[in-house]
């Protein structure tokens, strides 16, 4: 009886205890959620603010690129957690850069280049116009950093003052194009393999059954990668008021300068007037203060706004307007496979059938391409083309804008434009194409492994990989890569107005810059994004008013929600008062766009096809 007292005691204790934890547990739940309820309206409520004499402090973080391929989402919880998604659209400097040229709040930008990683020189080229027209407008610009890497100074060239940490190291050694090559390693492992080509500068394949460079391919990289090289040069020298010759002097002879700088690179940096001082970030803002720039919160600092809170506040007051009659851009950035691909490579489906909307919304009046591509699949490559056909055939003019690189089934998908611009500095032509296969027999026997079998044709699994491949079959590939050569040379002649054989005597696979290709009449006239939009709001007769709208997948309900939460002074404030997400919750958040390499698409059984250019410099 004792026993049983006790247990029904015990079980209503147990019911009692689960009780209250129950409760426990559902009050924090409501009190956790009605925190996150209050902070989420408080954040949604709060603009970012523009105070007078503010400086617009740019520190643009990660990979610069036309396109995020980095979800909404991803990018958000990045933010709140008190990071960064490692990408920066060109297209948000341009525009935070040329609205704060007319901004009166604004009295000048400081740039700190050093986390900006830049994948060539184009971008780089038209901020640094950008800059230019800012301080044009009678603003300074202002450039500091803990080191530079070359490409960061290209940029930085455009300053009114150019600083870097005392510690810092600015050495600038030149252009290279190095690759590693494999025939060795595959000789080992049994593989063979079938390249077939057309194009005595095609060069992209050659790791797989070479050693290392062609001379074919070591006289077209030194031809582009020195014009590249020297349109460096002059940028800089005249940036600097250097003079060219003095300046690649000085570059031949780095070992000696450092040594006479007893290693001290910084020191050396301004010993060649390439930097005009050497100050710590302390000094720095002694010297903005000193220049009437007003001292930040609660006597700190000074008085800025960065990047990302700037951009959404001029997203709220001076937006681009994106309805009524105008120009749609299509932006095709990465390496072109099938289907339907995420931003950051170009899906032959998807980019088609952007194109397709764009052509077919009457609001639409003129299509801008902008390409930033090494090429890809010949197929894909051919779906877009033929899309900006279809779209000039309806009247709608269409504008390609090259970046960093349009090359190879880059500039497949963009030779039927109506017009083509590049930069200087775009990497462009290697108009060829080669087709790759691969099989393994020797490799299989080096484990004891054979194929063996009967077909009812000869031709009857000539390409099962496990089997050598019968040199009738390897002619048939050939052909069809001769074929696919006459179509890309045809049809850039037919497009550009030219014979084959004018077209031909600069194909070939070979590579040029922006400026050499303007002079083989490869493109029409050097210019950025933006005179691209204004050259297709001319020729689509709109006048100076109109409506410039990215066709792109639009973010989701969610994704548009966090990130007006993390661009919001509320979610600014409490970062700045170390209130943020777990980094482990950004690192879970999906992210899009890994570059998978040349051969991640291909299909087994069957010769892969390509136009591609393994062509950018570091």
């Amino acid at each position: 009886m004792a026993d049983g007292r006790r247990n029904g005691f015990l079980g209503f204790l147990g019911v009692l205890w689960r009780g209250l934890d129950f409760t426990r547990r559902a009050f924090l739940n409501l009190v956790f959620f009605a925190i996150v309820a209050i902070i989420v309206v408080a954040a949604m409520k709060g603009a970012p603010v523009v105070r007078p004499d503010s400086v617009l402090v740019l520190h643009p973080e990660g990979t610069l690129v036309e396109q995020y391929s980095v979800d909404p989402a991803a990018r958000a919880l990045a933010a709140l957690s008190g990071g960064t998604s490692r990408q920066v659209q060109l297209r948000d400097l341009l525009r935070v850069i040329d609205v704060a040229r007319g901004d009166p709040r604004i009295k000048m930008i400081l740039l700190e280049p050093q986390d900006l990683s830049a994948g060539g020189f184009a971008a780089l080229h038209e901020l640094g116009a950008a800059l230019d027209r800012f301080r044009a407008s009678g603003k300074k610009v202002i450039v500091w950093a803990p080191d530079f890497d070359q490409l960061q100074y290209y940029l930085a060239v455009h300053a009114d003052r150019v600083l870097m940490d005392p510690q810092g190291s600015l050495m600038i050694t030149g252009l290279g194009s190095y690759r590693l090559y494999y025939k060795d390693l595959l000789d080992k492992l049994g593989v063979v393999v079938h390249l077939f080509r057309v194009g005595q500068f095609k060069s992209a394949a050659e790791p797989y059954i070479l050693d290392g460079p062609s001379p074919a391919a070591q006289q077209a990289d030194g031809s582009w990668l020195g014009g590249l090289w020297n349109a460096w040069i002059a940028e800089v020298a005249e940036a600097r008021h250097l003079d060219p010759a003095r300046l690649t002097q000085q570059i031949d002879a780095m070992p000696q300068q450092v040594a006479a700088a007893h290693g001290d690179l910084a020191r050396m940096a301004l010993n060649e007037h390439l930097v005009d001082g050497l100050v710590t970030r302390g000094e720095l803002v002694a010297e903005l203060r000193k220049d009437g720039v007003p001292a930040g919160d609660q006597g700190h600092g000074i008085r800025g706004i960065g990047f990302t809170p700037y951009l959404a506040a001029i997203n709220r007051t001076d937006a681009v307007p994106s309805s009524g009659p105008g120009v749609a851009v299509v932006v095709a950035e990465g390496e072109i496979v099938p289907g339907r691909q995420q931003p950051g490579t170009i899906g032959g489906d998807a980019t088609a059938r952007l194109i397709r909307e764009a052509r077919e919304n009457p609001d639409v009046k003129a299509l801008v391409l902008r390409v930033n591509s090494p090429g890809g699949a010949v197929f894909p490559a051919e779906l877009i083309r033929r899309e900006v056909q279809l779209t000039r055939a309806a009247g709608k003019p269409v504008i390609v804008s090259m970046g960093d690189v349009a090359a190879s089934g880059g500039y497949w998908i963009s030779m039927d434009a109506n017009r083509i611009l590049a930069e200087p500095d775009t990497i462009t032509g290697s108009i060829g194409i080669f087709g790759l296969f691969f099989n393994i027999p020797d490799t299989l026997a080096k484990i004891g492994v054979h194929a063996g079998g009967v077909g009812t044709t000869p031709w009857a699994g000539a390409l099962d990989v496990t089997r050598p491949l019968d040199p009738q079959v390897g002619q048939m590939i050939q052909a069809s890569i001769d074929k696919g050569y006459r179509d890309f040379v045809g049809g850039v002649a037919r497009a550009r107005g030219k014979s084959f054989a004018d077209i031909d005597a600069i194909a070939q696979g070979r590579v040029w810059t922006g400026q050499q290709a303007l002079k083989r009449g490869l493109v029409d006239q050097l210019g950025g994004l933006q005179a691209a939009i204004r050259l297709a709001a001319g020729d689509a007769k709109l006048g100076d008013h109109y409506s410039v709208r990215y066709m792109e997948k639009p973010p989701g309900a969610f994704g548009r929600f966090l990130l007006d939460m993390s661009n919001s002074a509320m979610a600014r404030f409490a970062l700045a008062h170390g209130v943020r997400l777990p980094a482990w919750v950004a690192a879970l958040a999906p992210q899009a766009g890994a570059d998978l390499g040349l051969l991640a698409h291909a299909s087994a059984g069957k010769p892969n096809i390509y136009a591609y250019c393994f062509c950018t410099p570091r």
